[in-house]
């Protein structure tokens, strides 16, 4: 049976200080191809090699992953300043419109870290370049040190509202996860609906209210370990329902709180 595609948005590198590529974490295709059950295909985000249309005529859903550079604070009316880091504008071109596109649609997509971030913005959000340093907030950022079972660690508890889209699809209203970014949202956009927090109050899962179809997004990362962690699983497992359900002509139903 032909397996669904799901593009991943690729970030851009530099091997060496010098040779360009376009790439993604070998755990993105791994959650990819051996938890969603579809086809993993690195997407080059920029929009001189590929169109928002082009991408959504090819592929059934898509991954909006982690990746080091931030979304350019131009795109939520935020000044630059040295705290937002580097950027990575040819993706924000690629995946910001992209977003909105399939939001609109329906067409599924899974947004991870630096993609939910860009899923917020795309939804009128706006973010803070340092969580850490805001009042009464923890450092979410990676450890700077240890392997990379220390780096990903379980590290703080995530907190669903009752009867969310998350809750029910985890069967519980809280999990542990791991916690590797800087930024976070500040104000969410009236569409962006945020539907779990960490115990310091930030941001952590959220879906859009009134899109026609999946549209998951966290703060952690859930593609390390993905088929082994009982949360992570179940996620891209349900991704895989929406991929399957786009791929065969169904439409999966609205993501919604039920009271």
């Amino acid at each position: 049976m032909k397996r669904p595609l799901v593009g991943i948005i690729g970030n851009h590198h530099l091997i060496n200080d010098s040779y360009e590529i376009h790439g993604g974490g070998l755990m993105n295709s791994d959650a990819i191809a051996n938890v969603t059950g579809a086809v993993p295909l690195i997407v080059p985000a920029d929009p001189r090699l590929t169109s928002v249309e082009e991408l959504m005529a090819t592929c059934d859903g898509f991954l909006f992953t982690g990746g080091r550079p931030n979304v350019h604070p131009d795109e939520y009316g935020h000044p630059e300043t040295e705290a937002h880091g580097t950027f990575d504008r040819a993706r924000d071109a690629i995946a910001l419109p992209l977003v909105r596109a399939c939001v609109e649609t329906g067409q599924p997509f899974f947004a991870i870290c630096r993609g939910f971030q860009e899923v917020a913005v795309a939804m009128g959000s706006t973010l803070h370049p340092e969580i850490r340093d805001l009042p009464g907030r923890d450092n979410h950022r990676m450890p700077p040190d240890g392997t990379i079972e220390e780096k990903f660690a379980l590290r703080h508890t995530v907190r669903f509202s009752e009867g969310g889209p998350f809750h029910r699809l985890l069967g519980s209203r809280e999990v542990m996860t791991n916690t590797l970014h800087g930024q976070g949202v500040i104000d969410a956009g009236p569409r962006f609906v945020i539907d779990g927090f960490a115990p310091d109050g930030t941001c952590e899962a959220a879906y859009i209210d009134g899109a026609p179809g999946f549209t998951l997004s966290v703060q952690w990362h859930p593609e390390y370990n993905a088929a082994a962690d009982p949360v992570s699983r179940p996620l891209f497992e349900a991704f895989g329902d929406a991929v399957r359900a786009w791929a065969e002509g169904r439409r999966p139903h609205p993501l919604r709180r039920i009271a």
